[in-house]
């Protein structure tokens, strides 16, 4: 073991901190000063990117905030309206920079100022991906030079970067400790794959790959995600995450609001609003965000909206809302734990939820099976509890 001092704990006026690191894990920090959050949500977002590229195969990557991801993905097709959503012109991205900017895109909002992971060597292009963007600190296998020096140069020298060894396996059993009492469970090996979205409780069978991969995503992302925890996913991404709630049915309204945001980003009226010269990337994503909400706003909240546009922002009906939403095919839902009312398909319904994966197991079981059927939606029982505290 080799212990490395933190910057501070959870907050800056706990102090001592440190941590630990197991002989043969390969972390080492390269760059910059690690707090006791940092390492956590390093932690976490390196396992979710190392399983995800184990089980799907291609490069993988997640923002990661206050211990769960606020957006997951692997590499996949970029289109011109989602590139424009995400203010980026550039199609010439690596599969580690795609990845990450699928991962990121999935919430610009919460993924502000990240922690960043990928499963690939980190390159120059995603290297400048990063530089671009509010981020404070990336993990990844391994760094080519002139990436390592150009992330080096970020936030004045301070950014964090951090190298694991992707071969280290950790004990079976893991321990914490709270309030002076020491808990130990066995590590959460489960593995996610394809045949456990094998048993469909409504709709049709066999799932296509496609969803199978998104429900892949979906799920794994879940696994590292505080509970209770409900994801939205489309096209290997992560789209939205409601996570740490008390009552599922808030999990799925958090989840299925952020993915309405998501789809809505890439609305014909939404990429019609021209922005003013002087507006930071940030800036930019909120106002996109208070014009999605135009019809909550007060007076003079719209005007600070406005005040960042050089033309009229054009508000969506809620008919064009549910029309283009229901207009992307393939949207998955995979909850941490069993679904125990039909209220969150009636919520995910009107996202356009066509998938939708669950431990199954509640009393009410039938009920919710019959409203999927009802919905027309394909549901599958997992029989697997992904609760993580």
């Amino acid at each position: 073991m080799t212990e490395i001092e933190l910057k501070y704990g959870c907050n800056p006026h706990q102090a001592p901190a440190g941590v630990s690191i197991p002989a043969g894990s390969g972390f080492a920090v390269l760059n910059g000063r690690p707090s006791y959050i940092n390492i956590l949500d390093s932690l976490g977002a390196w396992q979710l990117v190392r399983e995800l590229k184990v089980a799907v195969g291609r490069p993988a990557a997640a923002s990661f905030k206050h211990t769960s991801p606020a957006g997951a993905a692997v590499a996949g097709p970029l289109s011109d309206a989602y590139l424009a959503s995400q203010f980026l012109t550039a199609d010439d991205l690596s599969p580690a920079a795609n990845a990450y900017v699928r991962a990121r895109g999935g919430d610009r909002m919460c993924s502000f100022g990240d922690v960043a992971a990928v499963s690939e060597v980190v390159d120059l292009s995603l290297a400048r991906v990063l530089y671009d963007e509010v981020s404070d600190l990336i993990i990844a296998p391994g760094f080519e030079p002139d990436a390592l020096e150009l992330l080096k140069s970020k936030r004045r020298g301070a950014y964090l970067v951090l190298r694991i060894d992707p071969e280290f396996e950790p004990p079976e059993i893991e321990t914490r400790e709270v309030f002076g009492f020491r808990l130990r469970q066995k590590r959460n090996t489960a593995a996610i794959a394809r045949t456990l979205f094998e048993r469909v409780t409504a709709g049709a069978a066999p799932l296509s790959a496609d969803v199978l991969e998104t429900l892949m995503v979906a799920t794994i992302a879940l696994k590292y995600t505080q509970s209770n925890s409900v994801c939205v996913a489309f096209e290997g991404q992560v789209i939205g995450m409601g996570a740490g709630q008390q009552s599922r049915v808030h999990c799925t309204r958090l989840a299925c609001d952020k993915a309405d945001k998501w789809l809505l980003q890439q609305h014909p009226k939404t990429l019609r609003l021209r922005f003013k010269d002087v507006l930071p990337k940030p800036e930019k994503a909120n106002v996109v965000d208070q014009f999605l909400l135009w019809d909550q706003l007060s007076e003079i909240e719209k005007g600070k909206l406005c005040a960042g546009l050089v033309n009229e922002p054009a508000a969506l009906t809620a008919q064009e809302r549910s029309d283009w939403v229901h207009g992307f095919p393939g949207i998955c839902l995979s909850s941490d734990a069993f679904i125990p009312f039909a209220d969150n398909l009636d919520r995910a319904a009107r996202s356009n939820v066509r998938f939708v994966a669950q431990a199954g197991g509640s009393a009410r079981d039938d009920e919710v099976t019959a409203a999927a059927q009802r919905y027309g939606m394909t549901m599958v029982h997992t029989g697997l509890r992904l609760f993580l505290h």
